[in-house]
């Protein structure tokens, strides 16, 4: 099944049972979502009460077209969430083969086995180059491998002069120093990303995501979703933070900064940092015995049933969030 089987983050009641008498509230950092929100200003109750408009929709796409650097917004499709598009596209373009660059995002692998195909996961990026799909993630989730556009855009001409195609999860690339989005090469035959709008903007509440790809491939993702897929709210606070450059800049200066604290912070404990993006950082030790000690101390981490030395911390928010961090892996690099 992958790195983890179906597990994820979260989870919150289900980790209150386990740590039971755990102090409150729970920090949550087992999920790789910025722990500071774009600020969400008061939406129009129309935004609630009426179904959104053909218009609206297509204002968001042509936002996020911009944002992510599409020449053309006929290569988007919005949906509620990045998962829901992983579960969608196997069945819209089934295929006999698929590649998987792992360990990586399980849910990928579910979904395409799901649907009938034969999921083989490799460990190399050279060994995606056969005669059916390829799909990696680009940073990778968890330990935030990265490749750069011009390999993965050699890889997708080769993959659709057989008639295969490329799936690149962008999930955690909207903050990354590098640029590792392949959207300037859209509309491309042999290409399908995905990009996660919660996690980047800290509002994964919202559910919302896109897929992007050549016009047509765009298009029967928008007909398999049907009208109104994305709620109103979405939509409003979707194009008003996709359009907000300034804000997305500071995000990213300001989680530069927090990474660079939590490795020095996981480092004092005792613990070797293997990699990650700047909304996690990925672990390596005893992973059980962190777990269950920062559990206890009302702060939920992530572990992976397959890696298990492996653990992945999301970022704190605020200073007593990264107070009470540092005090529970028993240092004071993280104050301040």
């Amino acid at each position: 099944m992958g790195l983890d089987g179906l597990e994820h983050g979260g989870r919150l009641a289900e980790a209150r049972r386990r740590f039971a008498g755990a102090p409150e509230p729970f920090l949550d950092l087992s999920t790789g979502i910025n722990p500071v929100p774009w600020p969400v200003p008061p939406l129009p109750p129309a935004a609630f009460t009426r179904l959104p408009e053909p218009e609206e929709e297509t204002a968001l796409l042509q936002t996020a077209a911009a944002a992510y650097g599409v020449a053309d917004a006929a290569c988007l499709a919005a949906a509620p969430g990045t998962q829901l598009l992983i579960q969608l596209l196997p069945r819209l373009f089934p295929l006999r083969e698929l590649r998987i660059l792992g360990p990586t995002y399980a849910e990928h692998a579910a979904c395409w086995r799901a649907a009938g195909t034969a999921v083989r996961e490799v460990a190399r990026l050279e060994d995606l180059d056969g005669h059916g799909g390829a799909l990696l993630c680009n940073p990778n989730n968890p330990d935030g491998r990265r490749h750069p556009p011009g390999a993965l855009l050699a890889l997708a001409d080769r993959l659709a002069a057989r008639g295969g195609f490329l799936v690149v999860d962008e999930a955690f690339a909207d903050l990354e120093p590098e640029a590792l989005g392949c959207a300037a090469a859209l509309p491309h035959p042999g290409l399908i990303l995905l990009r996660s709008f919660g996690k980047s903007y800290g509002l994964a509440g919202l559910r919302l995501g896109f897929a992007l790809a050549a016009p047509a491939r765009a298009a029967a993702i928008r007909a398999a979703l049907g009208p109104w897929a994305v709620s109103g709210p979405a939509l409003a606070v979707g194009r008003a933070a996709l359009a907000d450059t300034a804000w997305r800049q500071a995000a990213a200066a300001r989680l530069a900064e927090d990474t660079m604290r939590l490795d020095a912070l996981l480092g004092a404990a005792g613990l070797c940092v293997r990699g990650g993006t700047r909304l996690f950082r990925l672990a390596e030790g005893d992973a059980a015995l962190w777990h269950e000690r920062l559990g206890r101390a009302g702060i939920l981490t992530r572990r992976f049933a397959a890696m298990p030395r492996w653990l992945r911390f999301g970022l704190p928010g605020d200073a007593a969030a990264w107070a009470r961090l540092a005090a529970a892996l028993g240092s004071r690099v993280g104050e301040g």
